[in-house]
């Protein structure tokens, strides 16, 4: 009996996990990219070369770096890769106006991003934790509970992986997938700042948005800190006690305080908060819904973004077509801009609060 197939294997898994202990480039700014060449030894000058290969050029191979001596490369591919994630599948076909992607992490875990094309936008919705513990019972990503937060990188690397699939260039990012944003502030404000960044990715601030359920004391940080990027909050109620029977988050972040820390943003941005509310049938799509949420937010810097809701299979439904124009038909007064977001992808669960990634779909 031949033992050439077990230690082929053998070497095939030593390479395997010699590659995953490899640190990833994408997700590391130039400072660090600096620190890292100036250990080597190298000019400083390369720091900007790498910068623009990772993010400009957005290479998959050391080898694509032409500008880079081959010794560079070769002493960075002993210790390092290019990306922190591996694409493992997508739903839709290139035709199609969403596309839903599957992404495997260094450490095995899974998460999903979203295309969307509509007109001359192409928006990629972007997750930033695997799973998600704000537990919002009307969402997919909930059920399957928290799992860790996702690296700079692994937030990064949705775009520049989710750009090369696309048959159009990214014009939009908006932090809206799996996990909540602000449990992950600071790697998402990096994440955000490197696809912003002059000399990389370049994405204009006002076409990167960042969505919150409503974690008051990172909305007053954010404010604080004046970034640039635009900001959306989850309502999904007119008041505390609506807002408690689908968010348990309000419960720690009272609807009063969240509207502080909303009217606070506004005073210091440049940019009106959306204010996002789901019509989920005879929990928050009545005509007095409505009302109170146009008497709640009359007199508020904030654009009103109604979401009807994305069913998951469970006891939350979507409204009837004329529950929804009716509850519309009554914010038609409002003195703030209000849009309905009918959401795409529905058919291949890649809507609003419609990701998550279960075994099932990991096998298949």
């Amino acid at each position: 009996m031949s033992c050439a197939p077990l230690k082929d294997n053998r070497n095939s898994l030593l390479m395997q996990a010699s590659l995953e202990s490899k640190i990833a480039l994408v997700g590391l700014n130039r400072r660090e990219l600096d620190t890292i060449l100036n250990v080597l030894k190298e000019p400083s000058f390369r720091g900007q070369q790498l910068f623009g290969w990772l993010y400009r050029s957005r290479v998959d191979s050391f080898e694509d770096m032409g500008n880079i001596p081959s010794g560079l490369r070769k002493s960075l591919e002993e210790k390092y890769r290019i990306h922190p994630l591996k694409l493992i599948h997508v739903t839709g076909s290139t035709g199609e106006s969403t596309r839903k992607f599957l992404f495997e992490l260094q450490s095995g875990e899974k998460v999903e991003s979203v295309l969307m094309k509509e007109g001359k936008r192409t928006t990629i919705c972007i997750s930033s934790q695997v799973g998600c513990a704000v537990d919002c019972d009307f969402c997919a990503t909930a059920s399957m509970g928290f799992q860790k937060n996702l690296s700079v990188g692994e937030i990064v690397d949705q775009f520049l992986l989710v750009s090369k699939e696309s048959t159009a260039p990214i014009t939009n990012v908006v932090f809206m997938g799996m996990g909540e944003p602000f449990l992950n502030y600071d790697r998402v404000i990096s994440a955000a700042d490197l696809m912003n960044a002059e000399k990389g990715i370049k994405l204009g601030a006002k076409r990167i948005t960042i969505s919150t359920v409503g974690i008051t004391p990172k909305i007053n940080r954010y404010a604080e800190e004046k970034h640039r990027y635009k900001l959306a909050i989850s309502l999904n109620g007119a008041s505390q006690e609506k807002r408690l029977k689908t968010m348990p988050i309000a419960k720690k972040y009272p609807l009063n305080d969240l509207l502080v820390a909303i009217d606070h943003f506004s005073s210091r941005s440049r940019h009106p908060v959306t204010l996002e509310y789901v019509l989920m049938a005879g929990v928050t799509d009545s005509k007095e819904d409505a009302q109170k949420l146009m008497t709640l937010l009359s007199g508020r810097r904030c654009k009103l973004n109604v979401i009807p809701y994305n069913e998951i299979g469970g006891k939350y439904k979507r409204p009837g077509d004329e529950r929804i124009e009716a509850f519309i038909k009554v914010l038609e007064k409002a003195p703030f801009p209000v849009t309905v977001r009918w959401s795409k992808g529905t058919d291949i669960a890649a809507g609003c609060g419609q990701l998550a990634v279960m075994e099932s779909s990991v096998n298949n």
